[in-house]
């Protein structure tokens, strides 16, 4: 509820209590401890009006006690709104006491802190509370891709757990830097060959389906930020969880600024008024292929292939861009596709693919 009450002041300053128990659907008792048990966060005046100490500073609280996949990372992102959204100088993620990030959910978080420094603001991360999930991030490599402006609380690890265990376990692949100019092309060989180690043969056609999305991020992010990507198996839950992520002007965004010219026909069979404009030319993008920014049409097919092999896996993909995330839900061949609109601002697109593993 602290991450409701900050976003109610930070539109609203200098609200009583009543009405931010209001706003909340809430009631004054529940609210007013946690307004005086957090004075270091809301401050009252003599007339008894709440505002926010720092108003120029959200914090972003992930969930208690849970395991934090992507769609409990936007949720959370959602309530605090996304600093790129606002005016703001500080941000501070907060993983409270049993949070668990998921790789989703990490990839993430590590794109918007990265993207918000480069933007010149303040940025921390407060792992207090979870020193289990700190350990799973060093042994991820997250705080080696970490920007190093990102003030990491109580402190960053003394050395890498990546670097020194880096290919000893195939259930996880450690996250990898996709450079735009020198580009580490063993990248989806890497992903290929963990699935195949514990998941079997037929994961060989993952490949094709990892160089394409890495591919895409390779070339077409535009970004001065590095995209990395990184692949985690969860043998409680038998699924495999791979991410590919970028910074850049997210795939959309190339795209739109050339469909009238290089696909009149698609341009023309769009409503480009219409909210869903964003998935509607994703999906047609993942089914028919042949969209791109080049002038190469076979450069198109890449997202199609995607998706086909995809297919085969039964795999679920998710896309998130600037504002809208698509979801691509393969079961037996059939595709069943739903999106979100109007999400918090993230930079960049954002793919992760979960394959569940036959046990």
């Amino acid at each position: 509820m602290i991450a409701d009450i900050e976003r109610i002041l930070r539109g609203n300053p200098a609200e009583p209590v009543k009405n931010i128990a209001r706003l909340l659907k809430s009631h004054k008792t529940v609210v007013n401890p946690i307004l005086y048990g957090n004075r270091h966060i809301f401050s009252v005046d003599a007339d008894r009006l709440w505002s926010l100490v720092n108003p120029e500073k959200i914090r972003i609280h992930l969930t208690e006690e849970a395991w934090v996949d992507c769609k409990s990372f936007e949720k959370a992102l959602a309530t605090a709104g996304s600093p790129l959204d606002f005016e703001c100088s500080a941000v501070e993620f907060v993983l409270p006491i049993g949070c668990k990030l998921m790789v989703d959910a990490a990839a993430r978080v590590l794109a918007l802190c990265n993207q918000l420094i480069f933007l010149g603001k303040s940025v921390s991360i407060d792992l207090t509370a979870c020193s289990k999930t700190r350990t799973y991030l060093n042994r991820l490599g997250f705080f080696d891709h970490l920007n190093l402006a990102v003030r990491v609380v109580p402190r960053r690890p003394s050395r890498s757990a990546a670097e020194a265990y880096r290919g000893n376990n195939d259930g996880v692949i450690e996250l990898a830097a996709i450079h735009h100019q020198v580009p580490d092309e063993s990248i989806p060989k890497r992903f290929k060959k963990s699935l195949v180690t514990f998941a079997g043969e037929r994961y060989e056609a993952s490949f094709t389906f990892i160089s394409e999305l890495f591919g895409n991020v390779r070339d077409h992010a535009q970004s001065h930020i590095p995209g990395f990507a990184a692949l985690q198996y969860y043998p409680r839950s038998k699924k495999v969880q791979t991410v590919i992520s970028d910074s850049g002007v997210g795939i959309v965004g190339s795209l739109m600024p050339v469909l009238a010219t290089r696909h009149p026909e698609v341009f023309q069979s769009l409503d480009l008024s219409a909210p869903d404009l964003g998935p509607q030319l994703l999906l047609q993008i993942f089914k028919q292929g042949r969209i791109s920014r080049s002038e190469d049409d076979a450069r198109g097919l890449g997202l199609k292939v995607s998706g086909e092999v995809a297919a085969k896996f039964d795999a679920t993909v998710t896309i998130r861009q600037q504002n809208f995330e698509l979801t691509l839900v393969y079961e037996k061949t059939r595709l069943i596709a739903n999106h979100r609109l109007n999400l918090p601002s993230i930079l960049g697109t954002h793919i992760c693919v979960e394959f569940l593993i036959d046990s």
